[in-house]
């Protein structure tokens, strides 16, 4: 007797599996870096948490052990942005000599607006600050912290060495820090137009601009 041939349905192929960008343990910092890809973008209001876990390759709940709200991955994506910054200060300041304070200082005032200009999303979420947890952030504000004590004492040994026509220290750094921040604004917010600066000579302006502020406080 003829058995009846068994009747074989296709084999289901398997779902796929989510592909992860991160070592085992390191979620968090997986995250991180999808949300700054998303930052870099589309801006603050592009960071979601679902997306940066899709970003991830996780599920849209794996997040939430690490950041329970967006604001918790905005506060971590703020801090990671600044690390980043301090580092790029730290670099420049290592090309310098102590022995050349006025130097140093041109250097952080460079460091400061090329990253600015070049990173305006991440430096965008800086000044803003309403786009994360500002007073919880400390991770930033030790190294805004640490960013604003290399500068006030490269402005004290310049002043200390006799090369400052203005001896108050804070108001000589104030004024610094006013110029770099208002000139990468100027970049960012779409003002150069007006002021017939091509994009492409954006940083080599603000190299000059830094250059017409050391003149101007050396005596």
């Amino acid at each position: 007797m003829k058995t009846k041939p068994v009747k074989r349905t296709p084999k289901e192929a398997p779902a796929p599996r989510p592909r992860r960008d991160y070592h085992h343990g390191n979620l968090r910092q997986a995250l991180i870096g999808a949300a700054l890809e998303l930052l870099a973008e589309g801006g603050g209001e592009a960071v979601k948490v679902r997306e940066a876990a899709r970003r991830a390759g996780v599920s849209s709940g794996a997040p939430f052990r690490h950041f329970p709200t967006r604001t918790a991955l905005m506060t971590a994506v703020a801090e990671e942005s600044m690390r980043r910054f301090k580092s790029e200060i730290d670099r420049a300041v290592a090309r310098t000599s102590a022995r050349d304070p006025l130097g140093r200082l041109r250097a952080i005032a460079r460091a400061y607006l090329r990253w600015a200009m070049r990173n305006p999303a991440h430096f965008e979420i800086h000044s803003t600050q309403h786009l994360f947890d500002f007073d919880s952030a400390t991770a930033l504000h030790a190294d805004d912290n640490a960013i604003r004590a290399i500068t006030r004492q490269t402005v004290q040994d310049a002043a200390d060495a006799g090369l400052l026509r203005e001896n108050d220290i804070a108001l000589v750094q104030i004024a610094g820090r006013a110029l770099v921040y208002g000139f990468a604004r100027m970049k960012i917010d779409g003002h150069f137009a007006r002021w017939n600066v091509p994009e492409a000579d954006a940083e080599r302006i603000g190299d000059a601009v830094i250059g017409l502020f050391i003149a101007g406080i050396k005596a």
